[in-house]
């Protein structure tokens, strides 16, 4: 259960989640009004945790090297 929460998202990753949860999000009272808003309630809380549970049990990871070392 540990690995499903460890970091598995790159910092362009990351960015482009919260970038399009909040969007998203932001339809929902503007405009769209659907429940498309939950999707990017998710997109901003897994970009800003830095942990994508899916990705998890795909294994993917988006991280770039030097991320996964620690330089950045």
């Amino acid at each position: 259960m540990n690995s499903l929460f460890k970091s598995n998202t790159g910092k362009v990753d990351r960015i482009i989640r919260v970038i399009v949860g909040v969007l998203l999000v932001g339809n929902v009272f503007t405009g769209l009004q659907t429940p498309i808003g939950w999707i990017g309630l998710i997109l901003i809380v897994t970009g800003a945790f830095g942990t994508c549970p899916v990705y998890s049990l795909l294994g993917i990871n988006t991280k770039s090297v030097s991320e996964k070392v620690g330089l950045k």
